[in-house]
C-alpha cells in the first residue's frame, strides 16, 4: 500500500502521534541512507515516547504551583559551606519521596532553604513525580477558598494524594490563619497515613511551632508525623540576599561612578 508523506502525517495527526510527527522528515533521511527498518521504526517509536515524557513532564511542572525550575548547579556552596550537602543531594535525589519519607528544612533567612526545597520539587518533576508547591501563606488561602466555595473535600484531595507537598516559608508571616493548625494537621495526618511524602521549609525553630499555631497538641502532632519517617535538616550560615543585595549595590555604584565619569570628559580641562 503506498501512501504519500501528506497522507502519513495526516494518519500520525490522526493517531495523536505527533513526537512521530516532529521528525518524520529526518527519519526518512535516515532510512534513505540505508539505515534498516527496525532501526528506523525505533527510533521514530523513541521519538514519540520523548515527546510524550516531554509533554507529561511540562504539564506536571504547570500544575505544581511552581514559576521557576531551579538546580544546585548554580547554588552557591562555598558560600555556606556548613551547609548539610549530603543530606541536600539525597533529597534532590528523589529517594526519599520513594520511601515515603519526609523533610524539614529549618534555619536563618537568606541560607537557601527555598532555593533546595524548589530545586527537589523541580527534580521530582522531571523524574515522573506529581509535585504541588506553596507558599505557605498560599496554601493556607487555598484551603480557606476552598471551604467558602464548597470544594474542601475537592482541595484536600488534592494536597493529600499528590506525590510530593512542598509547603514554603511556614512561619515566615507570624501571623497565621485561626485554623491553621487543623488545616495543617488534616493534610499531614492524611499524607502519612498514605506514605506521601511532605518537604517543609522554615524559619522559626520547631520549638516555637506550638506558640505560632496557638495549639501545642496539633503541633506536637504534626511534629510527631514529620519526623518520624522524616529528616530534618538545619540551615545556618549568611544571607544568601544579602549578599546578591550589596553585588547589585556595588554594580549600581560602578555604573554611577562610570557614567559620573565620561559626563566629565565633555567638560574642558583648565
Amino acid at each position: 500500500m503506498n501512501m504519500s508523506l501528506a497522507e502519513i502525517e495526516r494518519h500520525l495527526k490522526t493517531l495523536r502521534l505527533n513526537g512521530m510527527i516532529a521528525t518524520l522528515d529526518t527519519r526518512i533521511i535516515q532510512a534513505n541512507q540505508d539505515a534498516s527498518f527496525t532501526e528506523v521504526f525505533a527510533c521514530l517509536v523513541q521519538d514519540e515516547l520523548d515527546y510524550r515524557k516531554s509533554r507529561l513532564t511540562e504539564t506536571r511542572f504547570k500544575a505544581s504551583g511552581l514559576t521557576e525550575r531551579p538546580t544546585l548547579t548554580e547554588f552557591d556552596w562555598g558560600f555556606n559551606p556548613n551547609l548539610p550537602k549530603k543530606a541536600i543531594y539525597e533529597l534532590v535525589s528523589g529517594k526519599f519521596i520513594r520511601d515515603g519519607h519526609d523533610a524539614l528544612l529549618v534555619g536563618s533567612p537568606g541560607t537557601g532553604k527555598s532555593h533546595i526545597a524548589k530545586t527537589v520539587a523541580n527534580a521530582a518533576i522531571l523524574s515522573g513525580y506529581k509535585v504541588l508547591y506553596r507558599e505557605a501563606h498560599i496554601f493556607f488561602e487555598d484551603l480557606f477558598e476552598a471551604t467558602q466555595l464548597k470544594r474542601r473535600k475537592k482541595v484536600n484531595k488534592l494536597f493529600s494524594e499528590t506525590d510530593l507537598l512542598v509547603i514554603d516559608d511556614l512561619f515566615l508571616r507570624k501571623k497565621v490563619p485561626e485554623q491553621a493548625a487543623d488545616d495543617l494537621l488534616d493534610i499531614i495526618l492524611n499524607r502519612y497515613s498514605s506514605r506521601k511524602s511532605t518537604l517543609l521549609t522554615s524559619n522559626r525553630p520547631i520549638e516555637d511551632w506550638g506558640k505560632l499555631l496557638r495549639d501545642n497538641a496539633a503541633s506536637s502532632a504534626i511534629l510527631d508525623r514529620l519526623l518520624h519517617r522524616g529528616h530534618l535538616l538545619n540551615f545556618k550560615g549568611k544571607s544568601y540576599r544579602l549578599k546578591e543585595a550589596a553585588s547589585r549595590l556595588s554594580e549600581i555604584k560602578r555604573k554611577n561612578q562610570d557614567e559620573k565619569g565620561k559626563s566629565m570628559d565633555f567638560y574642558p580641562q583648565d
